[in-house]
């Protein structure tokens, strides 16, 4: 029988602390529209992830119109190109990229390290990448693809930029996160992180990654405390992106044909990014989770103290970096 001390499953625990009002509010929230920020960020440097389509996309061109620089950390070259001259010549504002896959452990490392380099402060951090998949995929590094570009690739990044970030006394990061968050409704398994022990599930990897990141928030916030440095999460509300495309046929037909059509723009997302990221209203709060710009409780295993400390640990060991 698995021992559920070791792998973090407190069905118990957990139970209990379920409240139907925490899923009303967020079926109540679903409907809302994003807080709009009338501010400008000129000047400002915005870096963010993912950045030549969907929510990215659209929050690049929010943030450039507003008069933001923005380091965007994309998979493909031509497509970084193309998105600098549009931005460039639309918005007059400087538009430099990083070449960066964020399944390759190298690829992330080399991302962090050129922010680390950067003179200028950074003033903004969207981290934004992410995938969907049906089907189980294990990196070149033996991380399960899901696990590591939505989570572990954030957690590396943020890692190696803390001490730069609270150098500078001010910065923001945004956490592109998901209700999906609550597909890992009784926690993480920290004995099965590859999903070898246990039939895939995308919906389940999904979540365990987006839990993953709300759960190491608990402990960068922590680390950030009284520093100026302000870290927090965002479900980017029900918009249609490209997520999925390394999909089968079936599932893409049904995304395009069923999925799709009931989702809102990803401007909807774009200003609530820009809200979170400018808005004076938000200068000093962090470590929580917001449904577009609505403040909302996660479901109680990202408020796990005990597990944010041992995620830590083991991410610290799954990326080779020094505690």
């Amino acid at each position: 029988m698995t021992n559920m001390k070791n792998n973090g499953i407190k069905f118990g625990k957990y139970f209990k602390k379920y409240r139907l009002a925490n899923v009303m509010a967020m079926i109540k929230n679903n409907s809302k529209s994003p807080l709009i920020c009338l501010d400008d960020c000129k000047g400002k440097l915005v870096v963010i992830t993912g950045a030549t389509s969907g929510i990215g996309y659209a929050a690049a061109r929010k943030f450039a119109s507003k008069g933001a620089d923005l380091i965007c950390i994309n998979r493909n070259k031509e497509r970084s190109e193309a998105l600098k001259h549009e931005i460039e010549s639309e918005y007059k504002v400087n538009c430099d990229y990083i070449l960066a896959d964020f399944s390759i452990m190298d690829d992330t490392y080399k991302a962090a390290y050129n922010l680390l380099e950067i003179e200028k402060p950074i003033d903004i951090i969207i981290h934004n990448a992410g995938i969907y998949l049906t089907k189980r995929q294990i990196t070149s590094n033996g991380i399960e693809k899901v696990f590591m570009v939505n989570y572990l690739s954030s957690f590396i990044m943020n890692y190696i930029l803390k001490d730069k970030l609270k150098s500078q006394g001010k910065c923001r990061i945004i956490l592109v996160n998901s209700e999906g968050h609550r597909f890992a409704a009784w926690g993480m398994r920290f004995d099965d992180l590859d999903w070898s022990k246990r039939r895939y599930s995308g919906l389940k990897s999904y979540g365990t990654a987006k839990l993953a990141e709300l759960l190491v928030m608990i402990k960068f916030d922590e680390y950030f405390r009284g520093s100026g440095v302000t870290i927090n999460a965002m479900h980017p509300g029900a918009v249609k992106t490209a997520t999925g495309q390394d999909n089968g046929p079936l599932y893409k037909w049904f995304k395009w044909n069923v999925l799709d059509k009931a989702l809102n723009p990803v401007s909807v997302a774009a200003e609530a990014l820009y809200y979170l990221g400018v808005s004076e209203d938000l200068e000093t709060v962090s470590g929580e989770f917001f449904n577009l710009t609505t403040l909302e409780e996660p479901a109680p295993p990202a408020l796990d103290v005990e597990n944010a400390r041992v995620l830590w640990e083991i991410s610290l060991k799954m990326g080779n970096l020094n505690g």
